[in-house]
């Protein structure tokens, strides 16, 4: 399946928190619109090969999932202990031997079973495959943010921060909202064997990633910031239906290089 090259040009904005005054503000957001305003989508169980050849039907699930940080470690291990069989493939093990574990640096995160998370369940479940917390959140009817841990729900999405200083001896907070690209991984990113953000097959979303990911953006920036990303990202588009109408170049504006061409489409 065919994935671009990393790289290329981007369209980011920077903004002022709107809880702060707009003249020497302490926290800016920067966001890449290129990313936000894309047709990116999540085709797990519909054509997705999987991070790793040998393992199609994991998805990005095979490693296990490390914890933002104790309380999200608490949240997911709760929630995990409220799982049914009929939600959770593997709840006889989990409630056995645990849903966490130490990876080789003590770190802590999702356990491993039989080769992927031990909250994944396989094909041939009567739910059918995906993550077990993802069901409970469907069948709860609330956010994926509510149940999964933290790094599955933000995931393609990435929030870094940057302390900035100003010539004048002042600073503010930078935070960035971005795509979580193969180099998000780390090291290991770049040996995995197929990674979804730069696939044109993953770019066939009905909407936009502002809008398919809403949920995980308010979680992320929070309600009024969100609003802000919101208005700059249609008008993002609409300056791109105009130019295109016109038949103009898209210089500087450019749609995301995996949504710009022809794309596999998910099976």
């Amino acid at each position: 399946m065919v994935e671009l090259p990393i790289g290329g040009a981007r369209h980011w904005l920077e903004f002022p928190d709107p809880g702060e005054p707009e003249r020497d503000p302490a926290v800016v957001y920067r966001v890449d619109l290129t990313w936000l305003t894309s047709r990116w989508t999540c085709i797990f169980g519909r054509g997705c090969p999987g991070i790793y050849a040998d393992r199609p039907d994991d998805g990005c699930c095979t490693l296990g999932a490390h914890f933002s940080d104790a309380e999200d470690r608490a949240r997911t291990e709760r929630l995990a202990g409220e799982l049914s069989a009929e939600q959770w493939q593997l709840r006889a093990e989990g409630t056995a031997h645990g849903v966490s574990e130490l990876d080789a640096d003590g770190e802590a995160k999702t356990r491993v079973v039989d080769g992927a998370c031990v909250l994944l369940n396989r094909p041939g479940f009567s739910r059918g495959p995906g993550c077990a917390l993802h069901l409970l959140a469907l069948d709860r009817g609330i956010p994926i943010t509510a149940t999964k841990p933290d790094v599955c729900w933000q995931l393609p999405i990435r929030r870094s921060y940057q302390d900035v200083s100003r010539p004048d001896g002042t600073s503010f907070q930078l935070v960035e909202i971005a795509e979580y690209d193969r180099r998000g991984w780390g090291e290991g990113g770049h040996d995995l064997d197929w990674y979804c953000t730069t696939a044109p097959a993953a770019h066939v979303g009905a909407e936009p990633v502002y809008l398919s990911c809403r949920d995980e953006l308010v979680a992320l920036m929070g309600q009024p910031v969100y609003d802000v990303l919101a208005e700059h990202c249609r008008t993002r588009e609409a300056a791109l239906a105009a130019l295109a109408e016109r038949s103009l170049p898209l210089t500087g504006m450019a749609p995301h290089p995996a949504g710009a061409g022809s794309a596999d489409p998910p099976r």
